[in-house]
């Protein structure tokens, strides 16, 4: 530790600051995602057996309680192995934001798939390490973008809109970093 910041040993930058390799990104993306899907599986089966009027539907509780119980790792994987350098404090941020957008996202459209979409992709803006090209803003758009899709596509083609849901949060933040990244080469070519 020198000067009260923590540096790397080879080049004497703070850690955080050298820029994430995109595969080290994919990979976070990859691992968070692979978590997201039981939540999200979980979460859907308890949805499902709540609105269910049969007699033999299973009790929902469970169900959802074991998926809001893995939201939480999702993002504990996101950070970590993104190489947040504050990721303890990402998650609590991450998990505020879940809660905040998926009760806002849920009172205004009715389907559970868009608000789900809408809360863990801006648990994931957060999340996520950002690097000094990457803006918050374009993330945020990101995942304004896949949760207006998943909400016109619930409509329409629901099967494309349940199975792809899980996949879309931080699929759409990496995209919008690799974007933003090519922007700001572009313009320093310039």
């Amino acid at each position: 530790m020198a000067n009260g910041h923590v540096t790397s040993r080879r080049r004497g930058t703070p850690v955080g600051m050298v820029p994430l390799p995109p595969k080290r990104k994919w990979q976070a993306i990859t691992l968070a995602t692979l978590v997201l899907v039981p939540a999200y599986v979980f979460l859907l089966v308890g949805v499902v057996a709540a609105a269910s009027k049969s007699r033999s539907a299973p009790t929902p509780a469970p169900y959802i309680a074991a998926g809001l119980a893995l939201i939480p790792f999702v993002f504990v994987v996101l950070a970590f192995a993104s190489g947040h350098p504050r990721a303890p404090g990402a998650v609590l941020r991450a998990m505020g934001l879940t809660l905040l957008v998926g009760v806002l996202v849920g009172a205004a459209v009715p389907d559970a798939v868009t608000g789900f979409v809408a809360a863990i992709g801006a648990g994931g803006v957060v999340a996520l390490r950002s690097d000094l090209v990457h803006r918050w803003q374009s993330r945020a758009l990101a995942v304004v973008i896949v949760a207006v899709w998943v909400a016109m596509s619930v409509r329409v083609i629901p099967q494309v809109a349940l199975l792809l849901a899980p996949i879309l949060p931080f699929t759409s933040i990496g995209l919008a970093d690799h974007w933003q990244e090519r922007r700001t080469e572009r313009a320093a070519e310039a």
